[in-house]
Protein backbone atom coordinates (compact mmCIF):
# COMPACT_ATOMS: atom_id res chain seq x y z
CA UNK A 1 0.00 0.00 0.00
CA UNK A 2 1.37 3.56 -0.93
CA UNK A 3 1.73 5.75 1.38
CA UNK A 4 -0.78 8.24 0.17
CA UNK A 5 -3.29 5.24 -0.07
CA UNK A 6 -2.88 4.46 3.57
CA UNK A 7 -3.08 8.36 4.82
CA UNK A 8 -6.67 8.28 2.57
CA UNK A 9 -7.37 4.87 4.61
CA UNK A 10 -6.56 6.36 7.86
CA UNK A 11 -8.12 9.41 7.86
CA UNK A 12 -11.56 7.25 6.31
CA UNK A 13 -10.75 5.34 9.52
CA UNK A 14 -10.65 8.38 11.70
CA UNK A 15 -13.97 9.43 10.30
CA UNK A 16 -15.74 6.52 10.78
CA UNK A 17 -15.46 5.73 14.49
CA UNK A 18 -14.99 8.47 17.52
CA UNK A 19 -11.69 7.18 19.26
CA UNK A 20 -9.12 4.26 17.91
CA UNK A 21 -6.65 2.83 20.10
CA UNK A 22 -3.20 3.34 18.76
CA UNK A 23 -1.98 -0.41 18.52
CA UNK A 24 -5.74 -1.31 16.96
CA UNK A 25 -5.47 1.90 14.37
CA UNK A 26 -1.57 0.82 13.02
CA UNK A 27 -2.46 -3.02 13.28
CA UNK A 28 -5.72 -1.99 11.00
CA UNK A 29 -3.34 -0.17 8.52
CA UNK A 30 -0.18 -2.80 8.69
CA UNK A 31 2.40 -0.09 9.85
CA UNK A 32 3.80 0.39 12.55
CA UNK A 33 3.29 2.72 15.87
CA UNK A 34 6.17 5.33 14.44
CA UNK A 35 4.62 4.87 10.88
CA UNK A 36 1.61 5.64 12.20
CA UNK A 37 2.20 8.84 13.91
CA UNK A 38 3.72 9.95 11.03
CA UNK A 39 0.99 10.05 8.66
CA UNK A 40 -1.09 11.55 11.74
CA UNK A 41 1.35 14.39 11.60
CA UNK A 42 1.06 14.64 7.78
CA UNK A 43 -2.77 15.23 8.61
CA UNK A 44 -2.51 17.38 11.15
CA UNK A 45 -0.25 19.84 9.20
CA UNK A 46 -2.93 19.33 6.36
CA UNK A 47 -5.53 21.03 8.57
CA UNK A 48 -7.24 17.73 10.40
CA UNK A 49 -7.95 18.71 13.82
CA UNK A 50 -6.70 14.97 15.02
CA UNK A 51 -6.18 14.75 19.03
CA UNK A 52 -3.65 12.57 20.56
CA UNK A 53 -3.68 11.30 23.97
CA UNK A 54 -0.70 8.99 25.48
CA UNK A 55 -0.80 6.16 28.27
CA UNK A 56 -2.98 3.61 28.97
CA UNK A 57 -6.35 3.85 26.68
CA UNK A 58 -4.49 6.42 24.80
CA UNK A 59 -5.08 6.77 21.17
CA UNK A 60 -6.17 9.18 18.14
CA UNK A 61 -9.37 11.10 17.52
CA UNK A 62 -10.69 12.91 15.09
CA UNK A 63 -12.26 16.33 16.93
CA UNK A 64 -14.29 19.70 15.49
CA UNK A 65 -11.60 22.09 14.02
CA UNK A 66 -11.44 25.79 12.65
CA UNK A 67 -12.04 25.07 8.99
CA UNK A 68 -13.71 22.18 7.06
CA UNK A 69 -10.80 19.98 6.22
CA UNK A 70 -11.15 17.06 2.92
CA UNK A 71 -13.82 14.68 4.07
CA UNK A 72 -13.59 10.96 2.80
CA UNK A 73 -17.06 9.19 2.20
CA UNK A 74 -17.96 5.57 1.31
CA UNK A 75 -20.25 5.13 -1.44
CA UNK A 76 -23.08 4.65 0.42
CA UNK A 77 -22.70 8.05 2.06
CA UNK A 78 -21.88 9.95 -1.34
CA UNK A 79 -25.22 8.75 -3.06
CA UNK A 80 -26.79 9.81 0.62
CA UNK A 81 -25.04 13.13 0.33
CA UNK A 82 -25.88 13.53 -3.09
CA UNK A 83 -29.76 12.50 -2.74
CA UNK A 84 -30.51 14.69 -0.18
CA UNK A 85 -28.75 18.11 -1.70
CA UNK A 86 -30.89 17.25 -4.78
CA UNK A 87 -33.87 17.45 -2.19
CA UNK A 88 -32.80 20.74 -0.82
CA UNK A 89 -32.11 22.50 -4.25
CA UNK A 90 -35.37 21.23 -5.39
CA UNK A 91 -37.85 21.92 -2.59
CA UNK A 92 -38.66 24.85 -0.89
CA UNK A 93 -36.11 24.75 2.02
CA UNK A 94 -34.40 27.00 4.06
CA UNK A 95 -30.86 26.57 3.19
CA UNK A 96 -30.07 27.60 0.43
CA UNK A 97 -31.02 25.87 -3.48
CA UNK A 98 -27.75 27.54 -4.94
CA UNK A 99 -25.41 26.72 -2.27
CA UNK A 100 -26.77 22.96 -2.73
CA UNK A 101 -26.30 22.70 -6.27
CA UNK A 102 -22.71 23.77 -6.02
CA UNK A 103 -21.68 21.32 -3.12
CA UNK A 104 -23.43 18.41 -5.16
CA UNK A 105 -21.66 19.76 -8.58
CA UNK A 106 -17.98 19.46 -6.88
CA UNK A 107 -19.17 15.71 -5.21
CA UNK A 108 -20.38 14.49 -8.34
CA UNK A 109 -17.66 16.15 -10.26
CA UNK A 110 -15.56 12.93 -8.39
CA UNK A 111 -17.93 10.38 -8.33
CA UNK A 112 -17.06 6.65 -9.71
CA UNK A 113 -19.66 5.70 -12.35
CA UNK A 114 -21.06 2.91 -10.40
CA UNK A 115 -21.93 5.54 -7.46
CA UNK A 116 -23.65 7.76 -10.36
CA UNK A 117 -25.63 4.53 -11.22
CA UNK A 118 -26.70 3.85 -7.74
CA UNK A 119 -28.16 7.37 -7.56
CA UNK A 120 -30.13 7.31 -10.31
CA UNK A 121 -31.43 4.25 -9.23
CA UNK A 122 -32.52 5.40 -5.80
CA UNK A 123 -33.67 8.69 -7.92
CA UNK A 124 -36.27 6.02 -10.14
CA UNK A 125 -37.91 4.89 -6.42
CA UNK A 126 -38.70 8.74 -5.80
CA UNK A 127 -40.34 9.31 -9.31
CA UNK A 128 -44.36 10.27 -8.14
CA UNK A 129 -46.92 8.38 -9.92
CA UNK A 130 -48.34 9.22 -12.66
CA UNK A 131 -50.34 12.13 -12.97
CA UNK A 132 -49.60 13.91 -10.13
CA UNK A 133 -47.05 17.22 -11.11
CA UNK A 134 -46.42 18.78 -7.76
CA UNK A 135 -43.56 16.93 -7.18
CA UNK A 136 -42.17 16.48 -10.82
CA UNK A 137 -38.87 14.52 -10.71
CA UNK A 138 -35.62 16.58 -11.54
CA UNK A 139 -33.63 15.37 -14.47
CA UNK A 140 -30.57 12.47 -13.26
CA UNK A 141 -27.38 13.78 -11.61
CA UNK A 142 -25.21 13.94 -14.96
CA UNK A 143 -27.33 16.56 -16.46
CA UNK A 144 -28.51 18.33 -13.23
CA UNK A 145 -24.44 18.59 -12.63
CA UNK A 146 -23.96 19.10 -16.27
CA UNK A 147 -26.05 22.63 -16.14
CA UNK A 148 -24.72 23.61 -12.53
CA UNK A 149 -21.08 23.62 -13.74
CA UNK A 150 -21.96 25.02 -17.19
CA UNK A 151 -23.23 28.19 -14.50
CA UNK A 152 -20.92 28.45 -11.92
CA UNK A 153 -17.85 28.09 -15.00
CA UNK A 154 -20.08 30.40 -17.74
CA UNK A 155 -19.03 27.63 -20.57
CA UNK A 156 -21.59 27.61 -23.47
CA UNK A 157 -24.70 24.72 -23.05
CA UNK A 158 -26.28 22.83 -25.44
CA UNK A 159 -29.08 20.69 -25.04
CA UNK A 160 -32.42 19.46 -26.39
CA UNK A 161 -35.28 20.63 -24.86
CA UNK A 162 -39.04 19.01 -24.52
CA UNK A 163 -41.88 21.54 -24.80
CA UNK A 164 -45.09 21.14 -22.70
CA UNK A 165 -46.40 19.93 -26.17
CA UNK A 166 -43.74 17.48 -26.83
CA UNK A 167 -41.91 19.25 -29.64
CA UNK A 168 -38.13 18.97 -29.38
CA UNK A 169 -36.39 21.73 -29.99
CA UNK A 170 -32.15 22.02 -30.10
CA UNK A 171 -31.01 25.00 -27.98
CA UNK A 172 -27.28 26.61 -27.93
CA UNK A 173 -27.44 28.89 -25.05
CA UNK A 174 -25.25 30.70 -21.95
CA UNK A 175 -26.61 29.47 -18.95
CA UNK A 176 -26.82 31.75 -15.74
CA UNK A 177 -28.33 30.66 -12.96
CA UNK A 178 -30.91 27.63 -11.23
CA UNK A 179 -33.59 28.36 -9.24
CA UNK A 180 -36.51 26.48 -7.68
CA UNK A 181 -39.47 27.64 -8.11
CA UNK A 182 -42.75 25.36 -6.94
CA UNK A 183 -40.80 22.68 -6.00
CA UNK A 184 -38.97 22.33 -10.09
CA UNK A 185 -35.61 23.63 -11.46
CA UNK A 186 -35.63 26.33 -13.45
CA UNK A 187 -32.50 27.50 -15.77
CA UNK A 188 -32.64 30.96 -16.19
CA UNK A 189 -29.88 31.28 -19.51
CA UNK A 190 -29.31 33.68 -22.99
CA UNK A 191 -30.78 31.64 -25.89
CA UNK A 192 -28.64 32.31 -28.63
CA UNK A 193 -30.71 30.99 -31.18
CA UNK A 194 -33.69 33.50 -30.00
CA UNK A 195 -31.31 36.36 -29.22
CA UNK A 196 -33.17 36.89 -25.50
CA UNK A 197 -33.68 35.15 -22.26
CA UNK A 198 -35.48 32.26 -21.63
CA UNK A 199 -36.45 29.75 -18.98
CA UNK A 200 -36.47 26.45 -18.99
CA UNK A 201 -37.75 23.61 -16.70
CA UNK A 202 -34.64 21.59 -15.34
CA UNK A 203 -36.70 18.36 -15.95
CA UNK A 204 -37.37 18.55 -19.76
CA UNK A 205 -33.35 19.49 -20.40
CA UNK A 206 -32.08 16.33 -22.62
CA UNK A 207 -28.36 15.41 -23.04
CA UNK A 208 -26.93 18.85 -21.73
CA UNK A 209 -23.23 19.13 -23.25
CA UNK A 210 -20.79 21.99 -22.30
CA UNK A 211 -19.17 22.97 -25.11
CA UNK A 212 -15.70 24.29 -23.83
CA UNK A 213 -16.80 27.70 -25.32
CA UNK A 214 -16.70 30.84 -22.44
CA UNK A 215 -18.96 33.60 -22.38
CA UNK A 216 -19.01 36.95 -20.55
CA UNK A 217 -22.24 36.77 -18.27
CA UNK A 218 -24.84 39.63 -18.84
CA UNK A 219 -27.40 40.83 -16.12
CA UNK A 220 -30.40 39.10 -15.34
CA UNK A 221 -33.39 39.97 -16.65
CA UNK A 222 -34.59 41.23 -13.33
CA UNK A 223 -32.67 41.77 -9.85
CA UNK A 224 -35.39 38.99 -8.32
CA UNK A 225 -34.75 35.56 -10.01
CA UNK A 226 -37.31 33.42 -8.36
CA UNK A 227 -40.12 36.27 -9.07
CA UNK A 228 -38.93 36.33 -12.78
CA UNK A 229 -39.34 32.87 -13.15
CA UNK A 230 -42.40 33.10 -11.74
CA UNK A 231 -44.04 36.42 -14.08
CA UNK A 232 -42.85 33.59 -17.44
CA UNK A 233 -45.07 30.72 -15.92
CA UNK A 234 -47.64 33.33 -15.39
CA UNK A 235 -47.23 34.86 -18.86
CA UNK A 236 -47.23 31.09 -20.68
CA UNK A 237 -50.75 29.66 -21.74
CA UNK A 238 -52.24 27.51 -19.46
CA UNK A 239 -53.28 23.89 -20.25
CA UNK A 240 -56.15 24.32 -18.01
CA UNK A 241 -57.00 28.01 -16.98
CA UNK A 242 -59.06 27.36 -13.97
CA UNK A 243 -61.15 30.34 -12.89
CA UNK A 244 -63.09 29.94 -8.89
CA UNK A 245 -64.95 32.23 -6.45
CA UNK A 246 -63.54 31.75 -2.77
CA UNK A 247 -65.67 32.33 0.13
CA UNK A 248 -62.21 33.41 1.82
CA UNK A 249 -61.19 37.17 1.98
CA UNK A 250 -58.61 37.62 -0.77
CA UNK A 251 -55.73 38.60 1.60
CA UNK A 252 -56.04 35.26 3.28
CA UNK A 253 -56.31 33.18 0.28
CA UNK A 254 -53.49 35.20 -1.44
CA UNK A 255 -51.46 34.33 1.82
CA UNK A 256 -51.86 30.91 1.08
CA UNK A 257 -51.68 30.18 -3.05
CA UNK A 258 -51.09 33.71 -4.25
CA UNK A 259 -47.62 32.27 -5.98
CA UNK A 260 -48.91 29.91 -7.80
CA UNK A 261 -51.97 32.27 -9.30
CA UNK A 262 -53.63 35.69 -8.90
CA UNK A 263 -56.13 36.53 -6.58
CA UNK A 264 -58.81 39.47 -6.73
CA UNK A 265 -61.23 40.31 -3.84
CA UNK A 266 -64.91 40.07 -5.35
CA UNK A 267 -66.19 41.54 -1.70
CA UNK A 268 -64.40 41.60 1.86
CA UNK A 269 -65.19 37.93 2.35
CA UNK A 270 -65.11 36.41 -1.19
CA UNK A 271 -62.43 36.51 -3.95
CA UNK A 272 -61.98 35.21 -7.65
CA UNK A 273 -59.03 32.97 -8.01
CA UNK A 274 -57.19 31.99 -11.38
CA UNK A 275 -54.94 29.29 -11.73
CA UNK A 276 -52.61 28.79 -14.70
CA UNK A 277 -52.24 24.87 -14.31
CA UNK A 278 -50.69 21.92 -16.38
CA UNK A 279 -51.98 19.69 -13.77
CA UNK A 280 -56.11 19.25 -12.87
CA UNK A 281 -54.77 17.24 -9.59
CA UNK A 282 -52.64 19.74 -8.77
CA UNK A 283 -55.43 22.89 -9.17
CA UNK A 284 -57.94 20.58 -7.18
CA UNK A 285 -55.28 20.36 -4.22
CA UNK A 286 -54.68 23.98 -4.15
CA UNK A 287 -58.51 25.26 -4.22
CA UNK A 288 -59.61 22.32 -1.91
CA UNK A 289 -56.37 23.04 0.34
CA UNK A 290 -58.25 26.46 1.13
CA UNK A 291 -60.74 24.97 3.39
CA UNK A 292 -63.45 27.57 2.18
CA UNK A 293 -66.68 27.23 0.15
CA UNK A 294 -65.61 27.56 -3.40
CA UNK A 295 -67.51 27.49 -6.98
CA UNK A 296 -65.30 26.32 -10.05
CA UNK A 297 -66.20 28.14 -13.46
CA UNK A 298 -64.06 26.13 -15.85
CA UNK A 299 -62.93 24.88 -18.12
CA UNK A 300 -65.19 22.25 -18.13
CA UNK A 301 -62.87 19.80 -17.83
CA UNK A 302 -61.64 21.16 -14.27
CA UNK A 303 -65.54 21.79 -13.44
CA UNK A 304 -65.65 17.50 -13.97
CA UNK A 305 -62.64 16.40 -13.08
CA UNK A 306 -63.53 18.31 -9.45
CA UNK A 307 -67.09 16.75 -9.70
CA UNK A 308 -65.53 13.36 -9.93
CA UNK A 309 -63.33 13.35 -6.97
CA UNK A 310 -65.99 14.94 -4.95
CA UNK A 311 -68.41 11.46 -5.70
CA UNK A 312 -64.93 9.86 -4.72
CA UNK A 313 -64.01 11.62 -1.81
CA UNK A 314 -67.72 10.90 -0.53
CA UNK A 315 -67.80 7.36 -1.26
CA UNK A 316 -64.76 6.88 0.92
CA UNK A 317 -66.45 8.40 3.76
CA UNK A 318 -69.47 6.66 3.98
Amino acid sequence: MSSSTRVLELLGLLQNRRHWPGDELARRLGVSQRTLRRDVDGLQELGYPITTTRGTGGGYQLSPGASLPPLVLSEEEAAAVVMGLKEIASRAHPMSGEAALSAMAKIVQVLPVRIRRRVDSLRAVAVPAPGTEAHAAITDVASLTTIALACRDTETLEFTYRRRTGQVTSRTTDPHRIVSVENRLYLIAWDHGRGDWRTFRVDRIDGPDCTGKSFAPRRLPADDPVGYVHAQIRSMPARYPVLATVQAPAERVRNEIGHYGTVEPVDDSSCRVYLAADSLAWATFCIGALEAPFVVHGPPEAVEYMRDWGRRLAAGTR
